[in-house]
C-alpha cells in the first residue's frame, strides 16, 4: 500500500504530503469517524470518484478538512486506486463550567464564549480555549483588575468528550493613587478633573468607583480633557502623551498626561457652503457661534447637528454637515466653514414592527407620526418613539432606518420593541390595631388582549371597609383618537371602631359613569364624563362628631343622590411612562354635582410636575398638587350652633364625605393615610363630661386624643425628589431610588390656609420591578408636625404586587 500522508500539527497548521504519482480515484473510504457524518467529510473533501488526484489537490483536501476544526489529524492514503481518508476527531465539549467570577456575570461570559465557539456540544479546539483565556484577561484588565488569573482545566471523558472548567481568580482592583496633568496653566487641576470618571480616592469613591482604574474610563476622560480646552477657546490644544504606570504589586496606578495648551482663538468669520437646500438666512439661525466669540468646539458641533436635524425633518435622512476650522496662528482667529451635503431626499416606504408578540400592529401604528409614503422626518420619528414609550407596554423602543435595495430615495423603518407587562395582579395582606386584617387585590391591564384598551377590577376587604370597582376604557373608539370608557364602583365603610384615626360614621356608595376622551394635540387631551351615584350615611350617637351629625340633620336626608359631570385636561410631555427623565405633566380636573343633586357642589384638582436631568444620572422631579371644593347655587339650611340653637338660612357647607385628606404612602410620606388636616371632636373627657368643641366644631388643642380626622375642602401638596444613579444598575426601568421631601396639609376651607400649618417629611424611596411585582418602599422622617400629629407618624410604608 502506498501512502499519501499529511499530518497537520495543531500549533503550526503545516501539512506534508509524500510525493505521489497522479491517479484516478476509483473509490473513497473514510476511517475514524464517530460523531461526524461521512457526508460532512465528502462535502469538504471536494474529491469525487473518477477524479484524477494530484499531490497538490491532496494537500488542498487535507487543508480543507482541517480548517473545519472537526479534526485534530487528517491523513490521505492510497490503497490501489482507492483513496483512504483517515481522520482523528476532536473531542466534543460535554460540560463547561466557570467559577470564581464575581465582576462579570456567568451568563455574559458564556455568551461571549459561544461567539468564539467554546460552548457545550461544540467541538473542542485548544486554540479557541487559549484565545478565550487571553480575552477574559483583557476584559478584567479593562476593569482595573491586573492581578487576575484565568486557569482553564480540561478533563478528558469517555466517548471522545472533554469537560472544561475555567477557574477565575479576579484579584483586587488597582486603585488610582495619582493623576498628574502636566502643562496646564490656564485652569486648575480641580476645574479640569471635575467631570472625570477617574480620580483618586475620596469620600464618595465607595459609590462612584472613581478610584478604580479602567482603560475605557481613562480614554473617555482624555477626550473630556481635550473638549474642556477646545470649548474654552484653545483651538490648537493638543495631548502630547499619556502614560499609565502600575506598581510592582499591581495594586496602585499612576496616571500622567502631558498637554500642550496652545493659544486662545476667537471666531473671525463663519461660512455655509455646499448644497444648502434651505435659504441661507434660515440656516444662519442654527449657527451657534458668531464673529468675535471664543472658539467653542461644542457650539460648532451643535451647529452641525442642528443643520442635519433640520434637513432630516424635511426628508434628507442622510445629510452630512462637516465643520472645518481654518486657524490663523498669527492673529489667533478661526474661520469656520460648514460643508453641507444633503444627499437624496427620501420617502418612507414601509414601517415594520418587530418584537410585539402580544400587542397588535395597529396599536403601534396609530401612535406613529411618521407615515408610510411621506417624506422622511426625524422629528416625526422621534415623536413616534416617545408616544410608544408613553404607552407603558414596552421596556425598550428603537427605530432604525434601512435603505431600500435598488433605490436611493426610499427607506424602510423598523420599529423594534421589547414588551413588558402592561398588566398587574396586585394583592396585599396586612394587619393593624385599627383595621384588623386587611385584604386587597386588583387586576388591571393597560393593554387588554393586545388591543391597547384599558381594563381593571379591584376589591378590598377589611374589618371596616368593603370596596369593589371595575373600569374599561377604549382610547381609540375612532381612528382620530376619540376614546370611550365606563366605570362602576360600590363601597361600604364603617368607621365606628376607628374614631382615633377616622371620623366615626358609616357610608355606602354606589356609582356609575361613562367617559369620552378627545385628543387635541400630540401633547394635549380632554376628557369629559357623566355619572350617577348615591351615598347613604349613618351616624353613631356619642361617637360621630357633632359637626357631621348637624350637617346630615340639616339636609334632612341620610341618602345623598348625585348627578355628576367632569371635565379634565392633560398636557403630557414626559419621555417615558415608567421612568421619565425629562418632560412633565399638567392636569386640571373639574367635577360638578349637577343641579338636581341632593347637594350641589364642585371640586377642582390640579397638578403640575416636571423631570429635569441634571447630569451624571441624577434626575430632579418637582410636583405640586392642589384640591379645592365648594358648593354653589342658593342652597341653605338650618345650622345647629354650639349653644344648641338653630339659625335659619345658613349656606350649605362643602359635603364632608367629599373632603380632601392628606398623609400616606402616596401623599405626605411618613404619616399614616388620611390623618393630617382638620379633626372633629367626639366622645367624653377623662372626667366623664362631654368635650366642648370650638365654635367651628373642631377640637381644642388639649383634646387631640379625642379628635377624629375628617379632611377638608382645600388641600395642597408639594413634592421634590432627586432620583439617584445606581452604578450597579443600568436599566432605570427596573429600579429607581430617590431622596424626597414632601410638604402638605388639608384645611377646612381655602381661607384657612396657612403655610405655618403645613406638615413636612423627608426620606428615601425605592421603586423596584421585583420578581413578585412592582414594589414601592418609603422610609419617611417627619420633620415638621402640627400638634397632635406625632401619634400618626409611620416610618416605613410599602406596597407590592405581582405582574403578569
Amino acid at each position: 500500500m502506498k501512502r499519501i500522508a499529511a499530518l497537520i500539527l495543531l500549533a503550526s497548521l503545516s501539512t506534508s504530503v509524500l510525493a505521489l504519482e497522479p491517479f484516478v480515484v476509483s473509490d473513497i473510504r473514510i476511517e475514524g469517524l464517530s460523531r461526524i457524518s461521512a457526508g460532512t467529510v465528502f462535502n469538504y473533501l471536494q474529491i469525487n470518484k473518477g477524479d484524477r488526484l494530484s499531490n497538490e489537490e491532496a494537500q488542498q483536501a487535507i487543508r480543507a478538512l482541517y480548517n473545519t476544526k472537526f479534526f485534530s489529524d487528517v491523513e490521505l492514503e492510497r490503497d490501489g486506486d482507492i483513496l483512504v481518508v483517515k481522520v482523528v476527531e476532536r473531542p466534543s465539549i460535554a460540560k463547561l463550567t466557570i467559577r470564581g467570577n464575581n465582576d462579570i456575570k456567568t451568563d455574559d461570559l458564556k455568551k461571549g464564549l459561544k461567539d468564539i465557539g467554546l460552548t457545550e456540544g461544540e467541538t473542542f479546539d485548544r486554540l479557541s480555549l487559549d484565545r478565550v483565556q487571553q480575552e477574559l484577561i483583557r476584559q478584567y484588565y479593562n476593569r482595573g483588575k491586573y492581578n487576575v488569573s484565568v486557569i482553564p482545566h480540561v478533563t478528558e471523558l469517555d466517548r471522545n468528550r472533554v469537560a472544561i472548567d475555567i477557574e477565575i481568580r479576579e484579584g483586587k482592583v488597582a486603585k488610582i493613587k495619582e493623576v498628574n496633568i502636566v502643562g496646564n496653566t490656564a485652569f486648575t487641576t480641580r476645574e479640569i478633573e471635575k467631570d472625570f470618571e477617574s480620580g483618586t480616592t475620596n469620600w464618595l469613591s465607595w459609590y462612584s468607583k472613581n478610584d478604580q482604574y479602567s482603560q475605557e474610563k481613562l480614554s473617555g476622560d482624555l477626550k473630556k480633557l481635550q473638549s474642556y480646552y477646545m470649548d474654552r477657546g484653545y483651538a490648537d490644544f493638543g495631548l502630547d502623551s499619556s502614560q499609565v504606570t502600575i506598581s510592582p504589586d499591581k495594586r496602585a496606578m499612576y496616571i500622567d498626561a502631558d498637554v500642550v495648551q496652545g493659544d486662545i482663538y476667537h471666531i473671525s468669520d463663519t461660512h455655509l457652503l455646499g448644497q444648502l437646500i434651505l435659504p441661507e438666512a434660515t440656516l444662519r439661525q442654527l449657527v451657534f457661534v458668531k464673529n468675535g466669540d471664543l472658539f467653542n468646539r461644542r457650539a460648532i458641533e451643535a451647529t452641525s447637528d442642528a443643520i442635519k436635524a433640520t434637513l432630516a425633518n424635511i426628508g434628507y435622512a442622510f445629510a452630512k454637515v462637516n465643520s472645518v476650522p481654518k486657524l490663523d496662528k498669527s492673529a489667533h482667529t478661526a474661520d469656520i466653514t460648514w460643508y453641507i451635503q444633503p444627499g437624496p431626499r427620501v420617502y418612507v416606504r414601509r414601517v415594520i414592527f418587530q418584537g410585539n408578540t402580544r400587542t397588535e400592529d395597529d396599536v403601534l401604528r396609530r401612535e406613529m407620526r411618521q407615515l408610510e409614503g411621506a417624506w422622511y422626518s426625524q422629528a416625526a420619528i422621534d415623536r413616534s418613539k416617545i408616544r410608544l414609550q408613553q404607552l407603558g407596554y414596552f421596556k425598550t423602543v428603537t427605530i432604525d432606518k434601512q435603505t431600500v435595495p435598488g433605490s436611493d430615495d426610499e427607506v424602510d423603518l423598523t420599529v423594534k420593541v421589547e414588551e413588558q407587562s402592561a398588566g398587574s395582579l396586585t394583592f396585599g395582606v396586612g394587619y393593624s390595631q385599627y383595621s384588623g386584617i386587611i385584604l386587597s387585590s386588583s387586576v388591571s391591564q393597560k393593554n387588554f388582549l393586545g388591543t391597547g384598551d384599558q381594563f381593571s377590577v379591584s376589591a378590598e376587604r377589611s374589618d371596616y371597609l368593603t370596596q369593589i370597582s371595575a373600569s374599561y376604557y377604549n382610547p381609540f373608539l375612532t381612528d382620530s383618537g376619540v376614546g370611550i370608557g365606563y366605570n362602576a364602583s360600590f363601597s361600604r365603610a364603617d368607621y365606628a371602631d376607628l374614631g382615633s384615626q377616622y371620623a366615626s360614621y358609616s357610608n355606602s356608595t354606589k356609582s356609575f359613569s361613562t367617559t369620552l376622551g378627545f385628543p387635541i394635540t400630540d401633547f394635549d387631551s380632554l376628557r369629559g364624563s357623566l355619572g350617577i351615584g348615591s351615598t347613604k350615611l349613618n351616624t353613631y350617637v356619642g361617637y360621630t362628631p357633632q359637626i357631621l351629625v348637624d350637617y346630615i340633620n340639616a339636609l334632612g336626608h341620610d341618602t345623598i343622590h348625585s348627578w355628576t359631570g367632569s371635565l379634565s385636561w392633560v398636557h403630557d410631555t414626559r419621555n417615558s411612562y415608567w421612568a421619565p427623565t425629562h418632560g412633565g405633566q399638567l392636569t386640571a380636573t373639574v367635577n360638578v354635582a349637577l343641579p338636581g343633586s341632593t347637594v350641589q357642589y364642585w371640586t377642582f384638582n390640579g397638578e403640575a410636575n416636571h423631570y429635569w436631568p441634571i447630569g451624571k444620572g441624577f434626575v430632579l422631579y418637582l410636583d405640586g398638587k392642589v384640591g379645592y371644593g365648594n358648593t354653589y347655587g342658593n342652597q341653605t339650611y338650618e345650622f345647629n350652633t354650639a349653644d344648641g340653637e338653630y339659625k335659619a338660612g345658613q349656606t350649605i357647607a362643602f359635603p364632608f364625605w367629599m373632603n380632601f385628606y392628606a398623609g400616606g404612602v402616596t401623599d405626605v410620606r411618613g404619616f399614616q393615610d388620611n390623618t393630617l388636616g382638620p379633626r372633629a371632636c367626639a366622645g367624653q373627657t377623662t372626667a366623664g363630661g362631654p368635650i366642648t368643641p370650638q365654635s367651628n366644631g373642631y377640637c381644642p388643642g388639649s383634646t387631640y386624643s379625642y379628635s377624629q380626622p375628617i379632611g377638608g375642602a382645600f388641600k395642597v401638596l408639594g413634592t421634590a425628589e432627586l432620583y439617584l444613579p445606581l452604578p450597579f444598575l443600568k436599566d432605570i426601568n427596573t429600579a429607581r431610588v430617590a431622596w424626597f421631601v414632601d410638604v402638605g396639609q388639608a384645611f377646612p376651607t381655602i381661607s384657612d390656609f396657612r403655610t405655618s400649618q403645613l406638615d413636612a417629611s423627608t426620606g428615601v424611596s425605592l421603586h423596584w420591578q421585583a420578581p413578585i411585582g412592582p414594589l414601592i418602599i418609603s422610609l419617611g422622617f417627619p420633620f415638621r408636625k402640627q400638634p397632635g400629629d406625632s401619634q400618626y407618624t409611620e416610618r416605613i410604608q410599602f406596597t407590592f404586587g405581582s405582574q403578569f
